[in-house]
């Protein structure tokens, strides 16, 4: 197992990061009429999974690192409420909707495991 020296090292920002990258192409099919509310807030629920990791690395705690694993971690369950309305309400295609879906739920699941991890040593 290698060390981690960064946030960008750690499994849980990097499948963020790449379901952020999935979320924008789903976004970009969307209409524009909602680029200044669906579009827009899909967008940041993503982002914000891998910013919260990000910002709880540079944390001073392990508790304050926690909660910010947790924040991120309600953000892929945001994200997954905002995606089920768009495919509701525009049909997103399927490959796309369930690839996003799936990079979430495994996002979740690192993430736990992460929080898990961070308790069990303190």
């Amino acid at each position: 197992m290698s060390k981690i020296n960064s946030y960008k090292d750690l499994i849980a920002w990097q499948k963020g990061m790449e379901l952020v990258d999935e979320i924008y192409k789903i976004t970009n099919q969307l209409p524009d009429k909602e680029r200044f509310g669906l579009i827009s807030q899909i967008n940041r629920a993503a982002i914000s999974v891998c910013a919260n990791v990000a910002e709880g690395w540079g944390r001073e705690s392990s508790k304050s690192y926690i909660q910010f694993l947790k924040i991120a971690r309600g953000s892929l369950f945001e994200l997954e409420t905002l995606l089920l309305i768009a495919d509701k309400q525009y049909e997103i295609n399927k490959e796309q909707i369930e690839k996003a879906f799936s990079l979430q739920n495994e996002t979740s699941r690192i993430l736990n495991g992460l929080i898990k991890s961070i308790e069990l040593k303190n």
